[in-house]
């Protein structure tokens, strides 16, 4: 009996480690996860379909979205300044995606809309973004069955060539003016172990829909 007493309490013991553990790992997760989405505006552009001419066409309409906003948004300090300026101008992106893809050749229409929209994992040079829900202007050319293309409009991170893997620094530093230590080292230290455990948990609970993130 005594026995199997001991065993009962460690049983116990253990799930109640267990679950503390587990609460614990979800409190920052969420916590990290909310703070990244309060803090970061992207851009989310997805293609008629997967041909190469509308993959190509998907790239001509982000390069002139991305130019626009760049040139509309320099006075931006935070992220709801650049939604607000964003929210001001969406007939203007609109209007710069539907003549790039008359100019073109094509004549697809185009949906524009700003709102909180989930994003998988993503890379961008030696910066990585965790899955989550963030607030995004979405532009879907056509029927938007093809390929999605992301970047981060605010702090700019939208860049065309990525081939060198690396993020200029001048971004990298706005990027960590916006955002705390232990969120920068998360999406920009790959090498730390202990960052790499807490980013592969923060996928985790994202990817099965555990945080809530969403607004």
């Amino acid at each position: 009996m005594k026995i199997f007493s001991k065993i009962k309490i460690i049983c116990i013991l253990s799930l109640l480690l267990f679950l503390y553990v587990t609460v614990c790992a979800f409190s920052y997760a969420k916590a990290i996860s909310t703070d990244l989405s309060q803090n970061v505006f992207r851009l989310h552009v997805i293609a008629n379909s997967d041909s190469t001419e509308d993959q190509n066409l998907k790239y001509k309409v982000r390069d002139n979205i991305i130019k626009y906003m760049n040139s509309i948004s320099l006075d931006c300090s935070n992220k709801e300044e650049a939604i607000k300026v964003a929210y001001e101008h969406i007939d203007d992106f609109k209007q710069i995606a539907v003549d790039t893809i008359k100019n073109e050749g094509f004549d697809y229409d185009v949906t524009v809309n700003i709102g909180n929209f989930k994003f998988p994992t993503k890379t961008y040079g030696d910066i990585s973004f965790p899955a989550g829900f963030y607030d995004a202007l979405k532009i879907e050319i056509g029927s938007a069955k093809g390929q999605n293309w992301w970047c981060v409009m605010f702090p700019p991170l939208c860049f065309v060539d990525v081939s060198s893997g690396i993020v200029p620094e001048e971004s990298k530093q706005e990027l960590q003016n916006n955002l705390s230590e232990e969120e920068f080292a998360l999406i920009s230290d790959n090498k730390n172990p202990d960052i790499q455990f807490k980013f592969k948990l923060l996928e985790l609970f994202a990817n099965n829909d555990i945080l809530t993130a969403k607004k």
